[in-house]
Parts: structure tokens; C-alpha cells; sequence
């Protein structure tokens, strides 16, 4: 059968599918003068256009909108599907009546199907029967037995300008079968997509001003940091600087990041900047440590379980993929977990799809991933310990963490922050640190990293019954020979008391200004013995005469 197309350059003819019917569409449908609007139609218009200009998310004044049309004019199932700028596919938007699950299965390329056909052609369509027509897919399959009753199916374009941006579509049932009337509602509904066409345009600027600005203020406040220095992140070096500019060239993108290093470099808190610095920052930040748990358990914990899934599944668990939805999961000691674990953790990161234990069902979750490990992962991947390709799925944006020893002129200043974070605990009083704990400080090896040092200033502040922590307060480990003036014994007597006896004289030497006399009227003693010390310990007291206060 021959089908008659219309065109603002004129009319040609064109073999069809023979149940369609193409609709004229022309230019002058946009004149005023040639629109005959019912009473209904402008009473449906006045309330759709209220729900389309009262909200800026645009699914639920879309969805209002759908709602209205149902009730004031019996159009069933309307939706509005909008090309996807990324996939290039038309996704359905909103779809009244129709359940997740068929919006999800309502995908189409563009050509595909009618949609397809109308978005590709930009020409509204008119389907008398869907039930006779083999080009209607009914990907979303809402509406069961087809046959069952004279259904028709209306779909127009959605056009911003002269480009087409989607379509919008709806199910009308015609007691007396196709008439006038459906040339009626097609113009109500092309109407209706120059609205929706104008509201989608709006919203869009509207969000992407909002996401600018957003962006924009993120940048400012980086700017404005000292260093882009990132919160609860202490560290000035060289080394630390390249930390934070890895951070901030990844922190907004959906990228995994691995972060490597020695334990206790500070993965932890790096892995919470990136989620907190980050769009997902309202989002939940879940943490999950491979080495804590047994296999069983860590699969379980993964990606939870459905009832009777094994021996004591009692009830149904929620995995910690599915509780860090929209969010961060935050995997430490990556490299600990068994083959059985990284084969299905691949298939997550590859699909972002996986299973709950005792489940057939696929869950799909939006989760940006971050992991960590301290152990040489290619090692691990040469002697078969890790997987490959794993490995590759995770080293998308690798992070290395510098251990302590490598950023020494990061020691002093991490050691006044914990300082100053147990004193405020504690409620102590107390104000520095002494210069020769410093030096013990600076040069001690570090081998347990800034976790090492946290713990040694937390345990000097709980010592501590001045206002100044001194070398007798640190542990024994820092308690070296080059801390005590080259004694053989560290943990000797006479070491430790040889140490406290130089911090007690160079600290009466700051508070004098470096004065050796009244120094030793402040210590309580002769001006020989003061000065037989200073040579002894080799102290300057030239240095104290200007930094001392």
C-alpha cells in the first residue's frame, strides 16, 4: 500500500510498512492561524504548562505532565524519550505507567523500531493497530496481550531548533476507530513536544549552570588552600606535592584509583579526600579491609546474600557494593584477597554488575572504586598470587605514597600536629617540642611511617608533665647513638640521662638568649659546670642568642 509523506518542499511518495500511517508535518502547522486547539486541548495545555514551569527536575515535571495527558485525555503510557549524548541511543526519560524494569529495556538506536523511525526522520507517526504492526517492538513490554483490544500508537518528534532530541509517545484507544480526531491529537501532542522541547533546554542550562558553578567552587577553594593542600592531609615536601596533584587531576572523574605504598603512608586518608573532594561527596564512603576477613566472609561482605544461601544465612545481607551506591568503596589490602574473591571483584569492575551469594539476579551499582595494598602486585601477578587482569582493570590511575624517610621536612611539621591534636585531647598544656627530641625525631628511619610517628607523639603526650616534650619522652627505639652523642647502649642509664641532662641546658639556653651565666643561676648550678657540658655535648650557644624568645 502507498503512503503519502508531506514536506514544507512539497509531496512525494514512499513505500511503507503498510500499517503506518505518516501524518503531515509542516512548517505552517507553526502558524497559529492553522492550529484549531478544542477547549479541552487548551484547558490540558494550561495545566501541563504549569507542571513543566514549576519544578527544574525535569523527570518529575515530565512525569506531571504524563499524568495530565492520561487523565484529561485519555492518552495511556506517554513517554518521552531523549537521545543519550554519550551512548547516541534513545533512552526513555519518563514513561507513565510503564515499571522500572520496562524503562530500563526501553533502549532504541535511533532507526530502530517507531521511535527510532520518528527521531531518525523527524515526521510524526500514527500506528492504527500496534497489534498488526511488526515494526512496533514493545521493548518495554507494558502492555500485555496486544490483540486484545483496537489499540493506537502516537509518536512525534522532540525538536530543539531544527535538530531532533527525542520523542514523545502515547497509547490511545478509539472507540470508533482512526478519525479526525487523531489528527487532533497529533497536533495537541506536537504542541505539547515544543514544550517539553523548551522545559529539557531549560533545566539542562539551569543544571549544567548549577554543575559549572559547583566546579568552579571546587577549583576556587583548591586555589585558595595552601598548596592545594587536601584536609587531614599534613605535608609540605616535594613528595607530598606530587600526591595532591594526582589527587585533584582524578578526584571528580568515575577513574579507579589503586594507591600504593608502605603501610601506614596514609592510603586511608587519602582514599576518604578523594571521596570527599569529590561529586560523590553527599554519597556514602564504605570501607571494606581484604585482609580482616576470611574468604567466605569477604564475598559475603562484597556482595551480600540472599536467605539460605549457605550455613547460617538466616536472612537476606546487603553487600557493601550495594551500601556504597552513588558512592565510594574504599578496598585496603587489595592484594590479600584469594583467586575465588578476584574473579568475581573483575567481573564487577569490568561490568559493574555482580551477584548476591544464593542469587541469579544481576544488580547493577554506580560505585567508584579505590583500592590499596602495600605489596608489589606485579611480583604478585608473575608468580600467579594475583590475577592479570585484574590488576590492569585496577592500575587505571596508580597512586604512590611516599613513605616517611622520603619526606623528612614532612616529620616536624606532622609532629606538631599530633602534638597539638593529643594535647587538645588529653587537656594537657603543653606548647613545643624540644630541639634535641627534634633531631631525634628527623633522624630516626620511620620504618612503621607517619602511623609510627602518630603513635609516638601520642604516647610523649601522655608522658609529658611539662609544657615541652623532650628526648626522655620518645620511645626507646628513637633513642639511638647518634640522638645521645654516640653512646654504644641506647637503652643505657647513662644515655638516657646524658640526654635529658643536653635537653635541660639547651632549653635554660633558649630561655636566656643563649646567656650562659644566668642559665646556670635558671638550672641551679655553677657557671663551670654549665659550661663544661656545653663542650661536652658540643651545644652552640651563639645559635639561641636571636631564635630564643
Amino acid at each position: 500500500m502507498t503512503y503519502l509523506f508531506k514536506g514544507c518542499k512539497g509531496e512525494v511518495t514512499k513505500k511503507v510498512s503498510k500499517n503506518i500511517n505518516f501524518s503531515q508535518q509542516t512548517l505552517e502547522m507553526k502558524k497559529q492561524d492553522d492550529i484549531t486547539i478544542q477547549l479541552e486541548d487548551l484547558s490540558c495545555l494550561y495545566e501541563i504548562t504549569k507542571s513543566l514551569a514549576s519544578s527544574t527536575d525535569l523527570k518529575e515535571c515530565l512525569g506531571a505532565a504524563m499524568a495530565s495527558i492520561e487523565s484529561m485525555k485519555a492518552m495511556e503510557n506517554g513517554t518521552v524519550t531523549i537521545i543519550n549524548p554519550t551512548t547516541g541511543n534513545l533512552e526513555i526519560e519518563i514513561a507513565h505507567g510503564i515499571n522500572a524494569e520496562g524503562r530500563k529495556r526501553g533502549k532504541y538506536q535511533i532507526g530502530e523500531g517507531i521511535t527510532g523511525r520518528v527521531v531518525a526522520s523527524g515526521e510524526p507517526v500514527i500506528v492504527p493497530h500496534i497489534a498488526d504492526e511488526p515494526m512496533f517492538l514493545n521493548k518495554t513490554r507494558a502492555r500485555g496481550d496486544l490483540s486484545s483490544q483496537p489499540r493506537s500508537f502516537l509518536c512525534v518528534p522532540i525538536r530543539e531548533g531544527k535538530q531532533v532530541i527525542g520523542a514523545l509517545s502515547v497509547d490511545r484507544i478509539y472507540k470508533e476507530g482512526i478519525s479526525n480526531q487523531a489528527d487532533a491529537d497529533l497536533r495537541f501532542l506536537t504542541i505539547l513536544s515544543s514544550l517539553i522541547a523548551q522545559t529539557t533546554l531549560r533545566i539542562q542550562t539551569v543544571n549544567q549552570e548549577q554543575e559549572g558553578l559547583r566546579v568552579e567552587n571546587l577549583k576556587l577553594r583548591r586555589e585558595l588552600s595552601e598548596k592545594n593542600k587536601i584536609n587531614d592531609i599534613q605535608g609540605n615536601s616535594s613528595k607530598m606535592q606530587e600526591v595532591y596533584e594526582m589527587i585533584h587531576r582524578v578526584v571528580d572523574s568515575n577513574a579507579t584509583v589503586l594507591l600504593r605504598g608502605e603501610s601506614g603512608t596514609g592510603k586511608t586518608l587519602v582514599a576518604k579526600a578523594l571521596h570527599y573532594n569529590s561529586k560523590r561527596a553527599e554519597k556514602p564512603f564504605i570501607v571494606v579491609n581484604c585482609s580482616a576477613l576470611p574468604e567466605t566472609l569477604l564475598e559475603s561482605e562484597l556482595f551480600g546474600h540472599e536467605k539460605g544461601a549457605f550455613t547460617g544465612a538466616t536472612e537476606r545481607k546487603i553487600g557493601r557494593f550495594e551500601l556504597a551506591e552513588g558512592g565510594t568503596l574504599f578496598l585496603d589490602e587489595i592484594g590479600e584477597i584469594s583467586h575465588a574473591v578476584q574473579v568475581k571483584l573483575l567481573n564487577v569492575v569490568q561490568e559493574r554488575t555482580f551477584q548476591r551469594l544464593g542469587s541469579g539476579k544481576s544488580i547493577s551499582c554506580d560505585v567508584r572504586l579505590v583500592a590499596a595494598t602495600n605489596r608489589d602486585l606485579e611480583s604478585a601477578v608473575q608468580n600467579n598470587t594475583f590475577r592479570e587482569d585484574l590488576y590492569y582493570r585496577l592500575n587505571v590511575f596508580p597512586v604512590y605514597m611516599p613513605p616517611l624517610r622520603e619526606r623528612r621536612t614532612d616529620i616536624l611539621l606532622l609532629a606538631e600536629f599530633f602534638l597539638d591534636k593529643y594535647s587538645t585531647e588529653n587537656n594537657y598544656s603543653i606548647k613545643r617540642i624540644s630541639t634535641p627530641a627534634i633531631d631525634m625525631l628527623i633522624q630516626y628511619h620511620w620504618p612503621g611511617n607517619v602511623r609510627e610517628l602518630q603513635n609516638c607523639m601520642e604516647r610523649a603526650v601522655l608522658i609529658c608533665d611539662s609544657d615541652t616534650i623532650k628526648g626522655i619522652h620518645l620511645p626507646p627505639t628513637l633513642q639511638t647513638s647518634g640522638s645521645v652523642n654516640s653512646n654504644d647502649n641506647p637503652l643505657s642509664l647513662s644515655a638516657s640521662v646524658e640526654n635529658f641532662e643536653k635537653d635541660l641546658i639547651i632549653e635554660g639556653l633558649k630561655k636566656n638568649r643563649g646567656n650562659q651565666t644566668r642559665t646556670a643561676k635558671y638550672l641551679d648550678t655553677s657557671l663551670r659546670i654549665i659550661n663544661y657540658k656545653i663542650h661536652q655535648y658540643a651545644i652552640d650557644p651563639k645559635k639561641f642568642k636571636i631564635n630564643s624568645k
